[in-house]
């Protein structure tokens, strides 16, 4: 077995990583192409390196963990080194479990603190800019914002 080989499943038993991850950090650790090529096929072939299951995981925590929207989930997976369609499938495949407006408000609701109101326009355009840096759909973000603003003035 060759050492680069064994350098990618050490690193993929520590979690999962993108064909594009492996292939940069086993360039870093000084391998040559060809034997990084040569790993990576092995690795596909026995389903070690798996960029779909990679994607779906990444989108799973970005969504469950750290309450992000589709923009910025697709976003993440495609700097792993995955392709476009790959992110959107897996993208695609985890908000179909999601409940877009619930999420957007958990997001909302974990930056606003809920002691916290919207207290001017300016705060309005921070929570805006937030939300949207964190991938959620402009419509909808204004949506929930006006919503919360409504809510405090009654």
């Amino acid at each position: 077995m060759s050492s680069c080989y064994i350098d990618g499943l050490k690193m993929l038993a520590r979690r999962e990583l993108s064909e594009a991850q492996i292939r940069q950090r086993l360039a870093r650790r000084g391998h040559d192409e060809d034997a990084i090529d040569d790993a990576v096929a092995r690795l596909k072939t026995e389903r070690a390196i798996d960029d779909a299951r990679v994607a779906e995981a990444i989108a799973r925590t970005e969504t469950a963990v750290k309450r992000r929207g589709k923009l910025r989930v697709t976003r993440q997976i495609e700097s792993a080194g995955i392709a476009r369609e790959t992110a959107r499938h897996a993208v695609d495949h985890v908000f179909a479990d999601v409940d877009a407006v619930a999420l957007l408000g958990a997001a909302l609701a974990k930056r606003l603190r809920a002691e916290m109101s919207i207290r001017n326009d300016k705060e309005f355009q921070r929570l805006y800019r937030y939300l949207i840096g964190q991938g959620f759909e402009p419509d909808q973000v204004m949506i929930a914002l006006e919503a919360r603003r409504r809510r405090q003035a009654v």
